[in-house]
């Protein structure tokens, strides 16, 4: 069976930095660094080959790369300690492109991946810190919203800087817990409207939808 997803981090790594070709540069050389003992964050890389196969298939996913992809969130969790979509701890992940060649800001990035209503609380908890855990949440719907379903960015720049101005802020940084918590509530109001549905609070869909957007930037003109 062709193997898709290759781990580093945690004593693992299943490439080098002469894999360029198949793991891309970033992922070759996180494998690299891995392989000889930096303190690299645990991780795994798709193959590129896997992006062809996916274009070729219809912009679908074979069930082989779920089950490797299972594995590879496993290899996560067994290091960090934390469990994806837990609503305790959650692990929390990101998701980046990447290509044989550097390519910076020309393909999509996706963080804080693995928020949903219930998670949040959890990270709040863990973090103590409410503040931090609903603005990361406010900044993931922000970001999947732009990046996966494809959404206005500006919609959500609008309610953010009303949100301020209704306040008498300034900055970002002068919204309490409070307030990014009501905010999350409006961006969510914003993703039904725009996109007809509730913004996804499956993590395993989050996942998905951020790979398959991943992937489409490829297809972007600032990437061609």
């Amino acid at each position: 069976m062709t193997q898709y997803v290759y781990r580093f981090g945690g004593g693992v790594s299943d490439g080098g930095s002469g894999d360029k070709t198949l793991l891309g540069g970033k992922g070759a050389n996180l494998a690299e660094m891995a392989s000889i003992g930096l303190p690299v964050p645990p991780g795994f890389t798709i193959a590129t080959t896997m992006c062809t196969r996916y274009y070729e298939d219809g912009e679908t996913f074979p069930d082989s790369l779920r089950d490797e992809v299972a594995t590879g969130i496993a290899h996560i969790e067994g290091i960090t300690g934390k469990r994806f979509g837990d609503e305790a701890d959650p692990l929390l992940v990101s998701v980046r492109s990447g290509a044989r060649v550097s390519m910076p800001g020309m393909m999509d990035t996706v963080l804080n991946l693995g928020l949903n209503d219930r998670t949040v609380e959890g990270l709040a908890a863990v973090s103590d810190d409410a503040r931090f855990a609903w603005d990361s949440y406010r900044r993931f719907i922000q970001m999947y919203s732009d990046v996966v379903l494809e959404l206005d960015h500006g919609r959500f720049e609008e309610a953010l800087e009303i949100a301020k101005e209704d306040r008498g802020y300034y900055l970002d940084t002068d919204l309490t817990a409070d307030d990014w918590r009501a905010l999350v509530a409006q961006y969510k109001d914003i993703v039904v409207e725009l996109w007809g549905k509730p913004f996804p609070q499956d993590v395993h869909d989050q996942l998905w939808g951020a790979i398959g957007a991943v992937f489409g930037s490829w297809q972007a003109d600032r990437a061609k």
